[in-house]
């Protein structure tokens, strides 16, 4: 499946980001597991995040995001929760929630995941008043 360069950006910064908080460092081996990406793949990509500093990388190889990057990730990672959510809701399971979520995330406008979350949330208050 072709990926273009935004879709590609947001999934590795989004990968850094859940990779950072399961674990104390980040190295290219860490995403290239996560992302089921090739070595040499992920490292072409992190020199493109890296050249337009969305991304650091130390002497040791350790991959941190700049605070550009972990805004970028933050608000991928929470679209990607909301919409799995909402797809699990709706009754997905949710290993096709997960796969959607993450295709769905990066084309999504933000007014229309905003009145997505904004039903969900109605919705749910909702089902625990009646419940």
């Amino acid at each position: 499946m072709y990926m273009d360069a935004k879709e590609s950006s947001e999934d590795y910064l989004e990968a850094i980001l859940i990779i950072g908080k399961e674990k104390r460092f980040v190295r290219n081996i860490d995403i290239a597991k996560h992302l089921d990406f090739s070595k040499p793949s992920v490292t072409i990509a992190l020199k493109k995040l890296k050249d337009r500093m969305l991304i650091d990388i130390d002497g040791d190889n350790l991959i941190t995001l700049t605070p550009e990057g972990r805004k970028i990730a933050e608000n991928t990672y929470k679209r990607h929760r909301g919409i799995t959510e909402v797809l699990i809701a709706l009754g997905v399971d949710k290993r096709t929630a997960e796969k959607d979520a993450c295709r769905i995330e990066h084309v999504i406008s933000d007014e229309t995941f905003r009145a997505i979350s904004e039903h969900a949330q109605k919705m749910l208050t909702k089902v625990k008043k009646e419940g």
